[in-house]
C-alpha cells in the first residue's frame, strides 16, 4: 500500500510551487550571468524623461482676489401709485437716458381724482371770496355801531377758515396732479434698463419691483481681501487708505474675466470698507473700471490682480514639474547619476508658467517636467533637456489661493495680458 502511494502523481498545488522554485532559481542564475543565453537575459528598459533646471531670478509679485461686478448706480424701479399696468414704454435691455419713459399705469382713476380736487379748490376759493366781501362790508358798519363787534369777529374768522380751506384744496390738487404724473414712470438715471418683471395688465403698486436700471460706465467691482494683503497694499502705496486719498493711488487694479481674458482698462480702488470681518478676516474693497461699451454687466465673475512688490532671488521651476499629492507638493529630482529622487517642496507664488519654490531645491537642480508619472524614487532614467519656447512678456507672480480653493486649480498658467477684440 505504501509503495502504491509513493508512485502516485504529485498534486497540482505541489507541482505549482515546484515550478515557482525552479523559476526563481533560474532567475538567480541568470542574474549572476552563469549559463544563461541572450534570450534569457532581458535588460530592464530605461525611461526617457524631459528635464529642466531650477532658475534663480527676481520676479514681480502680485495678489489675486475674487470679486463680483456691480453697477455704479442701480435704480430699482417701483411705481409710486397703484393701478393696472397699461404699457411698457422702453426697449428692454437697452440703454436709456434720464427721464426716458419706462412704464405707464392706467391714468383714468387719477385723472378723476385731479378733477375732483380742482372742483373742491374752486368751491374753497368761492367761499373765501364771499367771506372777504363780508369782512370788508362789516368793518365800516362796526365802526358806526350798526353791527356788533362780535359779528365782525365772526366774519373775520370765517374768512381765515376759508383761506385755510383754499390752501388745503390746492395741496390736494397738487397731490392729485403728482399721482397722475406718476402713472408715467420714467428712468431716474442713465443706464441699461433690465428686463421687465411685470406684464401689461398686472396690478402693480409701491411694493412691486418692475425693473432695474444700472449705470454701467464706470462700473464697480466689489471684492474682499485678507487683512495682511490689505496692509501690504497700503504699505506699497504710501499708506493711503481713506476715501479720496485712495483714488489718488491711480489705476493699479487689473481685471480678469471668467474666460481668463484681461479687461483692457485698469481700475482704481475707490472705497475701502469700514471694518474687517471678524469671521472671515477680510475687508471689502470697491474698485471702479471704465466700461465705455457697457460690456461688463452686474453679477459677472471678476478676478482682481494687484502688484504687491518683488520677490528677490526666487527659485523657479515649471509648474508641470510639481506634482500635487493630497495637498503635498512633490518634485522628481534627477541626480548626476541620472537616478530619480522624489522630494517634497514648499511652493509660493506662481509666475507665468513657473512656480516659486521656497524650500526643497537649489539653483541648478535638475527636475523632471515630462514623464513625471513614470518616474519613481530610485529609478534610473535617461534625461533630455527641455526645449525652451520663445520668451513671453513677463507676468507678475501670483500668490497661492486662499484656503478653500483647490490647489490644482492654481497651477494653471496666469492669463496673458492680451485683450479680446470684442472688448477693445
Amino acid at each position: 500500500m505504501r509503495s502504491m502511494l509513493s508512485k502516485r502523481s504529485p498534486s497540482p498545488t505541489s507541482f505549482y510551487f515546484s515550478v515557482r522554485r525552479r523559476g526563481a532559481a533560474l532567475a538567480v542564475i541568470c542574474a549572476l550571468g552563469l549559463g544563461c543565453s541572450a534570450e534569457q537575459i532581458k535588460e530592464k528598459p530605461i525611461h526617457e524623461v524631459v528635464v529642466a533646471q531650477v532658475e534663480k531670478r527676481d520676479v514681480p509679485r502680485h495678489s489675486d482676489w475674487i470679486g463680483t461686478v456691480d453697477g455704479f448706480n442701480n435704480a430699482t424701479i417701483r411705481p409710486q401709485v397703484s393701478g393696472y399696468l397699461l404699457k411698457i414704454s422702453y426697449d428692454q435691455g437697452t440703454l436709456v437716458q434720464v427721464g426716458a419713459p419706462l412704464f405707464e399705469i392706467d391714468p383714468r382713476e387719477f385723472q378723476a381724482e385731479l378733477d375732483s380736487a380742482k372742483g373742491q379748490l374752486g368751491e374753497a376759493e368761492a367761499k373765501l371770496k364771499k367771506t372777504k366781501t363780508y369782512v370788508s362790508r362789516y368793518r365800516p358798519l362796526a365802526k358806526q355801531g350798526a353791527i356788533s363787534q362780535q359779528e365782525l369777529d365772526d366774519a373775520i374768522q370765517n374768512m381765515l377758515a376759508s383761506e385755510a380751506s383754499v390752501v388745503s384744496a390746492r395741496a390736494q390738487v397738487e397731490q392729485a396732479l403728482l399721482n397722475l404724473e406718476w402713472t408715467k414712470i420714467e428712468s431716474p438715471i442713465q443706464g441699461v434698463a433690465g428686463i421687465s418683471k411685470a406684464q401689461v395688465g398686472d396690478l402693480v403698486g409701491p411694493s412691486s419691483d418692475l425693473a432695474t436700471v444700472s449705470q454701467l460706465d464706470p462700473i464697480k467691482v466689489i471684492f474682499p481681501i485678507g487683512e495682511n494683503a490689505y496692509m501690504d497694499v497700503v504699505r506699497n502705496q504710501g499708506g493711503q487708505s481713506g476715501r479720496g486719498r485712495l483714488a489718488e493711488i491711480g489705476p493699479i487694479l487689473q481685471l480678469f474675466l471668467s474666460d481668463g481674458s484681461a479687461w483692457p482698462e485698469r481700475g482704481t480702488p475707490f472705497v475701502v470698507g469700514r471694518n474687517v470681518n471678524a469671521s472671515t478676516g477680510t475687508i471689502l474693497i470697491e474698485g471702479h473700471f471704465p466700461n465705455p461699451k457697457n460690456v461688463l454687466r452686474p453679477g459677472q465673475f471678476a478676478r482682481i490682480r494687484v502688484n504687491t512688490g518683488t520677490i528677490k532671488g526666487a527659485l523657479l521651476v515649471p509648474q508641470k514639474a510639481i506634482d500635487d499629492v493630497q495637498g503635498k507638493f512633490l518634485v522628481s529630482l534627477v541626480s548626476k547619476d541620472n537616478v530619480i529622487e522624489v522630494r517634497p517642496v514648499e511652493v509660493g507664488d506662481t509666475f507665468g508658467e513657473d512656480w516659486v519654490v521656497k524650500k526643497g531645491l537649489q539653483e541648478g537642480d535638475t527636475v523632471v517636467v515630462q514623464g513625471i508619472q513614470k518616474a519613481k524614487n530610485g529609478m534610473k532614467v535617461k534625461p533630455t533637456p527641455q526645449t525652451k519656447s520663445p520668451k513671453k512678456p513677463s507676468k507678475s507672480a501670483q500668490r497661492r489661493p486662499a484656503s478653500g480653493t483647490s490647489p490644482s486649480a492654481s497651477r494653471a498658467p496666469a492669463p496673458p495680458l492680451a485683450t479680446d477684440p470684442l472688448l477693445s
